[in-house]
């Protein structure tokens, strides 16, 4: 009887130890393809992005009625605040 307990144990533990093993190895597996709702996120994002970039584009332009220094000012503050939604969005389809 003893030694069916002993056998019984050292079952248990060797399987234990392989279970163990097993999810190690599947949590270090690399994920081929995101999960559809991250698919989604990167889709919405690069929407995003795209729709900044080409507000961020006319907004660049030059003014007819605007002078060189009047222009150069507009793109500093154009190019921070461009910087700035680029990185809301970046942040916001992380969440």
């Amino acid at each position: 009887m003893k030694n069916i307990i002993i056998k019984i144990t050292v079952l248990v533990m060797v399987s234990i130890m392989q279970i163990g093993f097993g999810a190690s190895v599947i949590e270090a597996a690399p994920i081929d393809n995101l999960p559809p709702m991250q698919q989604q996120d990167n889709q919405d994002q690069r929407e995003a992005e795209r729709i900044e970039n080409e507000r961020h584009e006319r907004a660049m332009e030059r003014r007819g009625n605007e002078s060189d220094q009047e222009w150069y000012e507009r793109q500093n503050r154009e190019n921070e605040r461009h910087q700035r939604r680029l990185w809301i969005i970046s942040r916001a389809i992380l969440r």
